[in-house]
């Protein structure tokens, strides 16, 4: 399967390339040239793929009108002519310039740029391209170019596979075998005899949380629709909130995994005394190099040019100390909590463009932010315009920029982004897997190993499946079928479902009772110990 699946990525990375709907102004006067960003509709606007190929217009400037309707306008025969948006709609526009014989429609816009549209009637007659330019670009050529220029159109092809998409799938399955190796690391370590568990043990009663009811699973899912919506009506201002979560989660995260790195590594804590007090200088670098490199992102967040690397070291930080932090009791819980979550992504990202006014995709919009537009839909693009102040992103995504639009970064920076919950998610029943194998006593990790290949191809099926439909998907809807159907195939052919299902003798005892053991007065054991090896108690 996963052969297949390469072989199709490769097929789509040496195979047609696909047009966008960006494209580039080329603005010359023989000696200086400018190129610009401009949107347009690739389904009925014929632009050339080549600057070499493309048709040179004089460009007469019509910024003072709407061109709504004929009016004084001389003949416009064989030009690229300008005029300001607004008054009437795109199709109108170029109706009348088409009319009045003009070879190209540039619309300036104050506003955001969205792929323009227009209705089937009006479609059947427009004969001539129509792009959106930033009104602000316009200025800049009239005054780079002051006695008149010539202007080309050309979008250069998107090949449909981008590199990018390799460096995020790595990072991705990084992630989620190094949390479930952490994950079952701490477990080998409790279960190790002597002061060593001991310690381990202290320390997971503070900061490890396990979820063993189905009951919180339910409540943890509604919490997240409620959130999920919340954040859909009041973005303004709970990713405010959200960002100063996410600055102090990260710095804490970066903390955690840094200080165990070193701790495995055998590094000195450097301890000083001061007044019968010890305190670790390692402990001290590392918070201070934490909290500042968390404040740098939160001052930098939205310089795009650089600071997704910064956002992405803290977010595999975050991601791989959550998967330590928190662990699942059983199998039974994880179907149910990947189950919901399936159903919770799929209803977020197909179902409710259906349901939102605008047709937009409620988990895209919060994702990608409302100035990025949320349709989701690769034939759709919304630009920034003159006026739009850069808004605010969750840092809810890994992001890395598309190498193939880094040359041709006018517009705005592309970025391939894959959610937090489609690490964690899927990576919660990987730390479960490798735990299993610890309790089990499986030493080549039988569990851990195939559910992380199964996150792996579900992933790369994911990609496969965005690149085919030019739609962004819900991850999950692939990789939950793939990883616990992995999982529980592999229990059942070596015939350990039912203890793959409950968990180990210890979590079985948390979940029928979760009371402490300690309160009963007196154990019995039988002669043979059976009990004893059993994990049973009982009161005298």
């Amino acid at each position: 399967m996963a052969v297949s699946v390469l072989s199709l990525l490769l097929l789509m990375w040496f195979g047609s390339q696909a047009h966008g709907q960006e494209a580039i102004l080329h603005a010359s006067n023989g000696s200086t040239v400018r190129e610009y960003c401009l949107v347009y509709n690739s389904t009925w606007s014929n632009i050339s793929d080549r600057l070499s190929a493309a048709v040179a217009y004089p460009l007469l400037n019509l910024t003072s009108s709407q061109l709504c309707v004929r009016g004084q306008q001389g003949s416009l025969e064989g030009q690229a002519v300008v005029v300001m948006r607004g008054g009437c709609d795109f199709g109108q526009k170029a109706l009348v310039a088409q009319d009045l014989g003009a070879s190209v429609l540039l619309i300036a816009s104050i506003k955001n740029m969205m792929t323009p549209t227009v209705n089937n009637s009006v479609f059947s007659k427009m004969k001539i391209p129509v792009a959106l330019v930033r009104h602000r670009d316009i200025l800049d050529a009239l005054q780079v170019f002051p006695r008149g220029m010539e202007v080309r159109l050309y979008a250069p092809p998107v090949p449909p596979f981008d590199a990018s998409i390799i460096v995020m799938l790595m990072i991705a399955v990084f992630t989620v075998t190094m949390g479930g190796f952490w994950s079952g690391a701490a477990e080998k370590l409790k279960q190790a005899p002597g002061p060593e568990s001991d310690a381990a043990e202290g320390r997971s009663d503070g900061s490890e949380l396990s979820l063993y009811s189905p009951l919180k699973v339910l409540l943890f899912v509604a919490m997240m629709c409620v959130m999920l919506v919340l954040m859909y009506f009041f973005y303004r201002w709970l990713v405010y909130v959200i960002i100063v979560i996410f600055c102090l989660a990260s710095a804490s995260a970066l903390y955690n995994c840094l200080d165990s790195l070193m701790t495995a590594l055998g590094c000195s804590t450097l301890s000083v005394s001061c007044r019968e007090r010890s305190v670790s200088v390692r402990s001290l670098l590392l918070a201070a190099v934490c909290i500042t490199l968390s404040v740098i992102w939160g001052v930098y967040r939205n310089d795009d040019r650089w600071i997704w690397i910064l956002q992405d070291l803290l977010g595999v930080a975050f991601c791989l100390n959550f998967l330590k932090t928190i662990s699942l009791s059983n199998f039974k819980i994880c179907v149910i909590l990947l189950s919901l979550l399936l159903v919770y992504d799929v209803f977020f990202v197909f179902i409710t463009p259906f349901l939102t006014p605008n047709g937009e995709s409620i988990m895209v919009q919060v994702a990608l932010g409302p100035g990025a537009g949320g349709k989701g839909d690769s034939n759709v693009v919304e630009v920034p315009g003159d006026q739009t102040s850069s808004y605010e992103k969750l840092p809810v995504v890994m992001r890395i920029p598309q190498f193939s639009a880094l040359a041709q970064n006018l517009c705005m920076m592309q970025f391939s982004i894959l959610g937090y919950g489609d690490i964690i998610i899927p990576g919660l029943l990987v730390a479960y897997c490798h735990r299993f194998d610890v309790w089990m006593g499986n030493s080549r990790r039988i569990y851990f190993i195939s559910c992380a290949v199964a996150y792996a191809v579900g992933l790369v099926l994911t990609f496969a499946v965005m690149l085919l439909s030019k739609m962004g998907q819900p991850a999950l809807l692939y990789l939950v079928p793939c990883t616990l159907l992995t999982s529980a195939v592999l229990a059942c052919v070596r015939k350990e479902f039912r203890h793959f299902w409950s968990g180990s003798g210890t979590y079985q005892v948390l979940d029928e009772s979760r009371k402490p053991l300690l309160s009963v007065t007196s154990v019995s054991v039988s002669s043979e110990g059976d009990a004893g090896r059993s994990g049973g108690v009982r009161s005298c």
